[in-house]
């Protein structure tokens, strides 16, 4: 008896893991709440990953569709960025700064999803990690979880910038 019920929870586990990693409802408008990375110098003022995300689409062939804010010269810039996907269920990738690599590691589709990026193929880059909302900020209890994650994957949490404290280019996508 003992076995079956460790069997059924090892079900469960899988399908959670299975659930966390599901983009099918990942389209539609988002907002980047917090930042992370082990060299938070890229996620920071004029940082080469500090964007903004706007909208997320998902497209025939599977790619995601980005479309995001960056500050340029002090202005807000529309940008689009193609994300494919790996040979890993639930990995993309694309190419800025080099080669990236992520995946979602939890997603509630009408509230929140956190992914992990990995930057660089031969160990000389960063790993990054985001928080996006469906709405300009997210409940605390989202927030603590991130923060959980963030220490897990060995980003200290002296490296996690709060965006809803900056300009997120919130005018501009009102305004596109």
């Amino acid at each position: 008896m003992m076995m079956l019920w460790l069997c059924v929870a090892l079900i469960l586990i899988g399908a959670q893991k299975e659930a966390a990693a599901d983009v099918s409802e990942l389209s539609g408008k988002w907002y980047t709440v917090l930042l992370a990375s082990d060299h938070r110098e890229i996620i920071e003022e004029n940082g080469s990953m500090r964007m903004f995300v706007k909208q997320v689409d998902i497209l025939k062939n599977s790619s995601l569709s980005y479309i995001y804010h960056i500050i340029e010269n002090g202005q807000c810039a529309a940008h689009e960025l193609v994300c494919d996907p790996t040979e890993e269920e639930g990995e993309y990738s694309f190419e800025y700064n080099g080669h990236n690599v992520f995946h979602i590691l939890d997603i509630v589709s009408d509230e929140y999803l956190i992914y992990f990026l990995k930057n660089g193929d031969n160990g000389d880059g960063f790993h990054l990690m985001g928080l996006y909302g469906r709405g300009p900020d997210v409940r605390s209890e989202i927030r603590e979880k991130y923060v959980q994650l963030c220490q897990e994957h060995g980003i200290v949490k002296e490296n996690i910038l709060d965006l809803t404290k900056t300009d997120r280019c919130l005018q501009a996508r009102d305004q596109a």
